[in-house]
């Protein structure tokens, strides 16, 4: 039992169809066909008489490397922004770090006196059960 969902006929959907068609399918149609006819060219040229196999590789290996390179000047450039900006950013971190740090230094006093605190009857009271044990151990 399939239903069927009726189809929209509104100006709107027709333009939107029209729009995919022309933005999206038909640019990747011709991109496939360019490539497949750049395929054949390429492959006609060089597995032909007199074809050079070697030119074609280096062409390949270029046309490979290219990418890799932009990749790798992006990325570089990114790396010196970021090394400019520590560089400025050193300037003023030592004086907020220094009180940073004196925080931190304050808040682990208070730290460690509450958990001293909280520990304190525990370890009373393990030290009262260990007398008491080591009494009636003597016995």
């Amino acid at each position: 039992m399939k239903v069927q969902l009726p189809q929209s006929q509104h100006y709107s959907y027709q333009v939107h169809r029209r729009q995919v068609v022309r933005q999206i399918v038909l640019p990747v149609v011709l991109a496939a066909l360019l490539m497949i006819g750049m395929i054949a060219l390429i492959s006609f040229a060089t597995f032909s008489e007199g074809g050079d196999v070697s030119r074609w590789a280096a062409i390949s290996t270029m046309w490979i490397v290219i990418p890799i390179m932009a990749a790798g000047i992006i990325f570089l450039a990114i790396l010196i922004g970021l090394i400019y900006l520590l560089a400025l950013a050193l300037g003023n971190l030592p004086q907020y770090t220094a009180i940073a740090q004196d925080y931190v230094f304050k808040a682990r006093g208070y730290i460690t006196r509450a958990a001293d605190m909280l520990v304190q009857p525990i370890l009373v009271l393990n030290s009262w059960l260990e007398n008491i044990r080591a009494f009636f151990g003597r016995i």
